[in-house]
């Protein structure tokens, strides 16, 4: 996988209050160790109600554990009731932001038009975005996957410059495999995800291309983590239940 260090992201969801998330975050800390870190960056996304918390403990114990949102809104201020900005995600001292997750856009309308918009935003802000992208059950079973993911990636990141994706992951996340206990093979994930990365350097060049980390997400186990980290082009995991429990999650990130 070329020179990138592999990214573990834990997506908590809605899930978690803002004690809950105090008691995982630090039982993760026990889980880990200074090698873990070396060998995967370690990144967790709390509900926005716990974000501060966790900055807290990860800053005042010194954790060596990056703080990640799960979705921001591309205004910085202004009358729009229930939403956040970049600029309150980096006060908080977030370094990565979730944008265009699969129940984003299942549930809450979003399209690979605000996908740009929040990733503009991301990078205005000096967040670096996780941008998800896959297919849904139906387009994966017309044979579909690459269109889809193609169009996502190129009307996702429109305008977004060579310099900026270097700071980007994309997450690849087959709608029909979150939650679901059902996971794509490895070799697929591998291949789709190769795909992505070919359709990245379309948009910028090889160089950069080759750069960016590149997830994996959709039912990630500690049981089944290792087969995909064992291919060529999957960078790390986006993780969603499995992210709830610390010893879970501190087993896949040592794969």
């Amino acid at each position: 996988m070329a020179d990138r260090k592999p990214i573990i992201a834990g997506n908590w969801k809605m899930n978690m209050t803002h004690l809950d998330a105090l008691t995982l975050v630090r039982t993760l800390s026990y889980e880990l160790h200074e090698r873990d870190y070396e060998r995967a960056e370690v990144v967790v996304c709390p509900p926005f109600t716990a974000l501060r918390t966790v900055q807290l403990v990860i800053e005042d114990e010194y954790l060596p554990i990056g703080l990640g949102a799960q979705n921001l809104y591309w205004e910085d201020e202004g009358a729009y009731t229930g939403e956040i900005s970049g600029a309150f995600l980096k006060s908080l001292h977030c370094t990565y932001v979730i944008v265009g997750h699969s129940e984003r856009r299942k549930y809450f309308g979003e399209t690979d038009e605000t996908v740009n918009k929040r990733t503009h935003a991301a990078y205005r802000h000096g967040l670096k975005p996780i941008v998800c992208v896959g297919e849904t059950d139906e387009e994966h079973e017309a044979g579909q996957t690459q269109a889809v993911v193609e169009r996502q990636v190129r009307d996702g990141l429109a305008g977004v410059s060579g310099e900026q994706l270097s700071e980007l992951v994309v997450a690849y996340e087959p709608v029909w495999a979150i939650g679901t206990g059902k996971a794509a093979t490895p070799e697929d994930a591998n291949e789709t995800i190769g795909y992505i990365r070919k359709t990245l350097a379309s948009i910028s060049s090889d160089a950069i291309a080759e750069g960016i980390r590149i997830q994996y997400g959709g039912s990630v186990s500690a049981g089944n983590i290792a087969q995909f980290m064992s291919q060529s082009d999957i960078d790390g995991a986006l993780v969603g239940g499995a992210s709830l429990d610390a010893k879970s999650f501190a087993m896949i990130v040592r794969y």
